[in-house]
């Protein structure tokens, strides 16, 4: 019996995750391990004038307290500076291993301190004494540019300004019927997965493995050999099970850094585990972003432009290159024909934490802002808003369409499959969209609001250039697959595992995968970008092949039948008809093992493995389209979600159940954007939502039953046919979530122009249109 590709096919991670078998970083046993903690900056912007560890050096258990200066004997560099890809000039934006003579943020580490266990780390970081002269901060991203310096260093906060455009604008706007304009705040939020940060580093004289909760292994060693003075052949790098990444353990940070070249120093094997307040302050956060911006339309609605200027806040410092904006500014389009772009688009420091990816990496923000013109443009014209959304959305006719923009791989931008209007007029029928007008004049004749919204959003997927995957058979008969991507919950074994199992006619069951160990994959660039089903899938599909076309041409001499004769299933390969006639797969493994001193199968090389790396250039785009129902509580501004459906196109599913739940944590992601998620800074940038009761997460409580269907268009650009989904599901969520309070709260002439909105904001706004 074979899992074949579409298949629901069970999780194979859940039996350990659900009976305690699952081995996280903090869960693996060290012998011996020392524990680190971190003095943390508890100021904006200060110099370091001097560090006193005097009164910590001789409590029980503190094995070591170092700075930047006490690591530098096992550093190549004091700097993480890392190649920007992209040609963004960064050379003063990357951070420190640790603080070197001034901090940017707080929370930024200055000192670790080696202990026996976390309890005295912890105890001897307290009492650490930093001799801090306080000075201005910048936190402001609109202000930035001509505010303080995040640092001495730097002449100017302004990273980088450029313009992303096609078309001609000015002829757009000028003979225009409509201009309708708006200025957006989408606000900071966190990713908080359920396991923070965390790295081991076990030292042996043999080599040095660093365990590490991370989206890209391959990425952190290299990282880590070029900033410590370590072996590189002698370096590895693996992820034990990973509770969740969301974007931000795609990263590499000082502490990553700092623990490793403690460990290297002391010749000790050291851990760090991250605790929830840490990552409040220190793991990467994504937006603050203003957008001011403006549609051009003709009398029937038609979109003809768009332009603008977004200002991106960066943080402190830059972790990765600097993609967001550029994301953001390239897909503000979406799924709709628009003649004319033009976005200026201005990158700033703050002294703020660093920003890079979270769940969307861009896409979500560009939707809202594309989704909040369209709303008001409809109101504007009096359309029915999915109606104006018809009429600009590209038709699937029109499908591969290029859009006149390049990705920031260099790649033209081109929708490779789809059918956008399909996608919409099936959602608005499963949510009797027709009949919501009468509806809620019901409810408002009972005194409730309630309303409806819409909106789509695609996202590119599959980012390559490549992702490594390996296939072999052992004489036992176990099918293994090894892989540069890296699991964090998502069902990455599953899907690798079905892929794999189909060329062998077996279950998925009895392949094995190994993911995000540097050790069995010699390459790997990880998991993020919604990429790894593409990549890795693409290349374990065409690796398992070449092992199959292998066993099968073994097959042909052993049982003397020619290979078109033959199948694979069962963990054998059988001639089609008489599967009595077989040889089992491990017993070809054997045979290409080789004998010393006797013949080998001709023709055939040995061993029952193949590998690839199967090249991917151009992104597979999915889509989606979101319709929720809401109803606002106009006394205390609480919304509640009464029906919530999705749509999507992510190609040839491979796994349905796999699937489905990247959806419903996609929404669920989406939701905490719209509505709870509040990363706040006060004006001297002193972080304020530092724990889970100011920082607000969705519940289960807070979510309904969520309806999704499903489109499979299959991409043309990979063999497999098929497209991401991890971020599809939050890409459109907040901007279909604001059009429905927005829609509910008509008759108070509510407009909102931010994510999140929050109750006792909805409540201001509510009684400032009641007035």
């Amino acid at each position: 019996m074979s899992d074949r590709i579409g298949a629901r096919v069970p999780r194979l991670e859940d039996y350990a995750l659900l009976t305690g078998g699952a081995r996280f970083v903090d869960d693996i046993a060290s012998p011996g391990v020392l524990h680190a903690a971190f003095v943390r900056s508890p100021h904006p912007h200060a110099l370091i004038r001097a560090i006193d560890a005097s009164a910590t050096r001789e409590l029980p258990g503190v094995v070591a307290i170092l700075s930047l200066d006490d690591l530098a004997p096992v550093l190549r560099q004091r700097r993480m500076i890392r190649i920007s890809n992209s040609g963004t000039k960064l050379d003063q934006s990357w951070l420190f291993a640790l603080a070197d003579g001034e901090v940017s943020f707080v929370g930024e580490p200055v000192a670790i301190v080696v202990a026996s266990d976390r309890y005295a780390a912890e105890d001897a970081a307290a009492l650490v004494a930093v001799d801090y002269e306080i000075l201005r901060a910048a936190t402001d991203c609109r202000t930035a540019e001509r505010g303080p310096p995040v640092r001495r260093e730097l002449s100017s906060n302004k990273v980088i300004a450029y313009t992303v455009g096609f078309g001609d604008s000015e002829i757009a706007f000028a003979k225009a019927a409509h201009i309708v304009h708006e200025d957006l705040w989408i606000h900071r939020g966190a990713a908080h997965s359920i396991e923070c940060r965390g790295i081991l580093v076990q030292i042996s004289d043999r080599e040095t493995t660093v365990w590490a909760s991370t989206q890209k292994p391959h990425d952190l060693r290299t990282a880590l050999a070029d900033y410590i003075e370590l072996d590189e052949s002698r370096l590895r790098v693996a992820t034990p099970d990973v509770g969740g990444g969301f974007g931000p353990k795609l990263c590499v940070y000082p502490e990553d850094v700092a623990v490793v070249a403690a460990a290297t120093l002391l010749r000790r094997s050291v851990k760090w585990i991250e605790d929830r307040r840490e990552h409040f302050t220190n793991a990467a956060q994504e937006r603050d972003q203003y957008w001011s911006i403006e549609i051009a339309a003709d009398a029937d609605g038609r979109v003809r432009g768009v332009r603008g200027k977004l200002v991106h806040d960066l943080g402190a410092y830059a972790l990765q290159d600097v993609n967001l904006p550029y994301n953001s500014a390239t897909t503000l389009t979406g799924p709709y024909m628009v003649a004319a772009l033009s976005m200026e688009v201005m990158v700033t420091h703050t002294n703020k934490a660093p920003v890079s990816s979270v769940r969307g990496a861009g896409y979500p923000q560009a939707a809202f802002a594309m989704e909040r013109l369209l709303d008001r443009l409809a109101r504007t014209l009096g359309l029915d808003r999915a109606e104006l959304r018809r009429r600009n959305l590209i038709p699937a006719e029109k499908m591969p369409y290029l859009k006149p923009l390049k990705t920031r791989a260099g790649e033209q931008v081109q929708y490779d499959s789809g059918d956008y209007p399909g996608c919409q007029h099936e959602i608005l029928s499963a949510m009797g969209w027709e009949d919501f007008p009468r509806r809620q004049a019901q409810a408002r004749e009972q005194g409730r609001y309630v309303g409806i919204g819409i909106a789509h959003g695609v996202k590119g997927t599959g980012r390559g250039p490549f992702e490594f995957g390996g296939v072999s058979v052992s004489p036992t008969g176990r099918i293994t697959v090894t892989t540069g991507a890296a699991a964090m919950g998502q069902g990455l074994a599953t899907a690798l595992a079905q892929i794999c199992a189909e060329s062998f006619g077996v279950r998925a069951q009895d392949v094995v995968v190994i993911s995000g160990d540097t050790a069995a994959a010699p390459l790997g660039l990880g998991g993020f970008s919604s990429r790894q089903t593409v990549t890795a899938g693409s290349s374990v599909h065409v690796a398992a092949g070449a092992v199959a076309a292998k066993a099968r041409k073994l097959a042909s001499h052993v049982l003397e039948a020619a290979e078109e004769d033959l199948e694979l299933a069962d963990g054998a390969v059988r001639v089609v008809g008489a599967p009595q006639l077989a040889v089992k797969l491990g017993d070809l493994s054997r045979m290409l093992k080789g004998a010393p001193g006797y013949s080998f199968p001709p023709g055939i090389e040995p061993g029952l493995e193949a590998s690839a790396t199967y090249r991917i250039d151009k992104l597979a785009y999915a889509n989606a389209c979101h319709v929720v129902e809401v109803e606002v509580d106009i006394e205390t501004g609480a919304v509640t979600i009464l029906r919530y459906a999705a749509i999507q196109d992510s190609g040839r599913r491979v796994n349905p159940v796999i699937v489905e739940g990247q959806i419903h944590g996609g929404i669920a992601h989406g939701v905490g954007n719209a509505l709870l998620e509040w990363m706040g800074y006060d004006e001297s940038g002193q972080p304020v939502t530092t724990t889970f009761a100011d920082y607000l997460l969705p519940t289960s409580t807070d979510l309904p039953r969520f309806e999704t269907l499903y489109k499979e268009t299959p991409s043309p650009h990979n063999p497999l046919g098929v497209k991401g989904i991890g971020e599809l599901g939050t890409i459109p969520a907040a901007a279909a979530l604001i059009s429905a309070i927005e829609d509910a709260l008509v008759p108070f002439g509510v407009h909102v122009a931010q994510m999140p909105i929050t109750p006792h904001e909805l409540v201001a706004l509510i009684n400032k249109g009641a007035t």
